[in-house]
């Protein structure tokens, strides 16, 4: 039971990690228009999330 359980989380993990990408891709050009507008706060926020996926890309990675 414990190897299909183990399974079933890989499988899962492998699911999330291009989802994961798209939105690092995503947070990356709204921290782009952020930086060009100069809008500080924007910039923050941005950088906040991108920490929270990298976080989360590296907890899936070592599934």
């Amino acid at each position: 039971m414990k190897y299909v359980m183990e399974v079933l989380h890989r499988k899962e993990a492998e699911e999330k990690l291009p989802v994961i990408r798209m939105e690092i891709d995503y947070e990356l050009v709204t921290l782009y228009d952020a930086m060009k507008n100069n809008d500080k706060i924007a910039i923050i926020k941005s950088k906040e999330r991108l920490k929270q996926l990298r976080k989360q890309l590296l907890e899936l990675s070592q599934v």
